[in-house]
């Protein structure tokens, strides 16, 4: 499954549990009912057989694929009923504007920025990738605009690596306000802040 499918299954997940109490729903049948519909959405659909047996496989390592009995109708006709309650409870809002794109247009303009030196020795770009993915264990897709999400990950990135951007210090605005206008230091200390709590949550759990 590609990543914009999975950010969007993450988006539905998260949206929904921000109108529905979490106790309300078991969350694991949620998930498998987000995954079928991102697939839908995005236009790479999965089968809901492969979704039921990689989270059968989840929760009993080893195990083999489920057979094709009662069990297993139970458990599709539920996701089934799940995709159409998120649905309902989304009222059919499941189109989502992703920072991929313009992550991915950041890093081509800040490699030519760079001195080729700095962008080769440093993985600014696999790391603000892997920041974004990060991103969505939390609901930062729902509370921060998709660019902004984008620049925040990449500041992050350089922020890790000790990396200047050259003559930012000459420059009449910051590099980040020159790929969004609107953007302001405050929101990206907000995304990062958000960021770093979720890696704060893994390290808490026992």
């Amino acid at each position: 499954m590609q990543s914009i499918p999975v950010a969007t299954a993450c988006a539905i997940y998260h949206k929904f549990f921000c109108e529905i109490n979490v106790d309300a729903y078991d969350p694991y049948l949620v998930a498998m009912s987000a995954l079928y519909l991102a697939g839908k959405v995005e236009e790479q659909p999965l089968r809901t057989r492969d979704i039921i047996n990689v989270s059968n496989r989840y929760f009993h390592p080893g195990s083999e694929p489920l057979e094709l009995d009662s069990g297993f109708w139970v458990i599709r006709d539920s996701i089934a009923q799940c995709e159409l309650l998120v649905l309902r409870v989304l009222r059919f809002q499941v189109s989502f504007q992703h920072p991929h794109k313009y992550l991915l247009h950041y890093l081509i303009s800040l490699k030519n920025w760079l001195n080729p030196y700095s962008w080769q020795r440093t993985p600014i770009s696999v790391t603000a990738w892997a920041l974004l993915r990060d991103s969505y264990r939390g609901g930062l897709c729902l509370r921060f605009q998709a660019q902004h999400i984008a620049v925040a990950v990449l500041h992050l990135a350089l922020q890790v690596y000790g990396v200047e951007v050259p003559a930012e210090a000459e420059a009449e605005k910051p590099w980040w306000q020159v790929f969004s206008d609107d953007l302001t230091k405050p929101i990206i200390d907000n995304i990062v802040s958000d960021l770093i709590q979720i890696y704060t949550m893994d390290t808490e759990i026992p």
